[in-house]
């Protein structure tokens, strides 16, 4: 006896076949069906057995440390890296930068193991996933860009509270542009607008959700503070004189690239400005192009057909004039009109009796320049009075307004004379 062995219930059950065998009882083809083997595996064991016993049915790799094992000192460098730099990453991400920032080459799956050791990672019970009906992609670049905006803690404590513009283009998943913003409002919608449609051009359509920076929600449409004449939003109406299509999803499973392009990014673009020291969304912006190339180089899918549609600027497409504010007036009998709690008076050459109670156009730059035109001319103004400022914000903004009011406003004290501070008196009862 060489000592006491350990042996698996399948080795334990391959000694009564092989005695069988051995004894001539069973022939070698029923012992290969029994044992799920081949006639020549059979022999091999069968030969094993007799020279070692027992023995040689144990498998010789037991006990034994395997061949691919990760040195000791490898696993304790990279237990130190993720602890000082990505504790809060996911595998998949700490293996992408073990390998980029230092050449440690491990797959997620070992990273995953080593994080669930340290305690950084918990493995979580798959939920149960909900069926949406699937739409294909469209089939060309630029035929439909999803745009939607994502407010989070981009900046971490580093930085304020922002948001992310995203436009993805549906037929490759391409992050095509983006940019963060104080508040998602139509002014950034006009200023990343101009970027994308300068870098790339006019795409076919947009796809967007029902904020009211898209669609006029109230049950009068023309109602609302951020309409024109013709019922349409300023965005939408943008859209219009440029020829783009604007669609509303009825859900964001609607749009799920960019919602599922939001979430990625608010684990990867959230650690990749950590990593770099951005503190600012100037900075942030300035390294956004070179974050997006990295990522759609990595996530970005072919379309089906190799054409681009996007449509080239034609020299009507003043951007400038198109994405801006527009609001009709109409001038009163001393050629006054009001916007924005502001009087304005406009003056003339002409006689006063032809502009009378005549609609002018009021446009809004985006650097908050006013113009004045009548059938297409400036108009030279001056401004009378200026009303106390009257903020208007949306539902998404409101939270946001709420808290800088608190933040910039002096809790008040009472006097000491105040009556709240006078002792209480005691009363008597009879």
């Amino acid at each position: 006896m060489k000592g006491t062995i350990t042996m698996s219930n399948r080795e334990t059950n391959r000694v009564a076949v092989l005695e069988q065998l051995d004894h001539k009882e069973i022939k070698q083809r029923q012992a290969a069906e029994v044992l799920g083997l081949s006639i020549r595996q059979v022999r091999w064991v069968l030969k094993r057995y007799r020279r070692e016993g027992m023995f040689g049915l144990v498998h010789g790799n037991r006990n034994r440390a395997s061949n691919r094992k990760i040195p000791s000192s490898v696993k304790r460098k990279v237990e130190t890296i993720v602890k000082d730099k990505y504790f809060d990453f996911g595998p998949t991400l700490v293996s992408e930068k073990l390998e980029e920032n230092h050449d440690i080459k491990m797959s997620r799956e070992t990273i995953r193991r080593i994080m669930i050791e340290m305690g950084l990672w918990e493995t979580s019970r798959r939920k149960m996933a909900r069926v949406h009906p699937m739409r294909e992609r469209r089939n060309c670049e630029g035929e439909l860009v999803q745009i939607d905006g994502s407010p989070h803690h981009w900046l971490e404590d580093r930085g304020p509270y922002c948001d992310l513009l995203l436009y993805v283009d549906d037929a490759t998943s391409k992050l095509k542009w983006a940019e963060l913003f104080l508040g998602e409002t139509t002014k950034a919608y006009f200023k990343s607008s101009k970027g994308y449609f300068e870098k790339y051009g006019k795409p076919l359509a947009c796809y967007s959700d029902k904020n009211s920076i898209f669609r006029i929600n109230t049950k009068k449409g023309g109602s609302s503070s951020t309409a024109d004449s013709n019922g349409l939003t300023q965005f939408g109406r943008a859209m219009k004189e440029l020829d783009v299509k604007l669609i509303c999803a009825h859900s964001a499973q609607a749009k799920g690239r960019v919602e599922r392009a939001n979430l990625t990014l608010q684990d990867r673009l959230v650690k990749e400005l950590r990593l770099q020291g951005i503190s600012s969304i100037e900075k942030a912006n300035l390294f956004l192009p070179s974050f997006i190339a990295k990522f759609n180089s990595k996530f970005s899918v072919q379309a089906k057909e190799k054409v681009d549609v996007h449509r080239p600027l034609l020299p009507t497409d003043d951007l400038d004039r198109i994405l801006c504010f527009k609001h009709t007036r109409i001038l009163s009998k001393n050629l006054t009109c009001q916007y924005k709690n502001r009087l304005y008076q406009v003056r003339t050459k002409r006689s006063a009796y032809v502009m009378r109670h005549a609609p002018v156009l009021i446009r809004e730059s985006l650097e908050e320049e006013v113009s004045i035109e009548y059938k297409g001319k400036n108009l030279d103004y001056s401004i009378l009075e200026e009303q106390p400022k009257t903020d208007v914000v949306d539902s998404k903004q409101l939270n946001l307004a709420v808290d800088r009011i608190k933040q910039n406003r002096t809790p008040w004290k009472p006097p000491e004379n105040h009556p709240w501070r006078r002792p209480i008196k005691s009363v008597k009862h009879y």
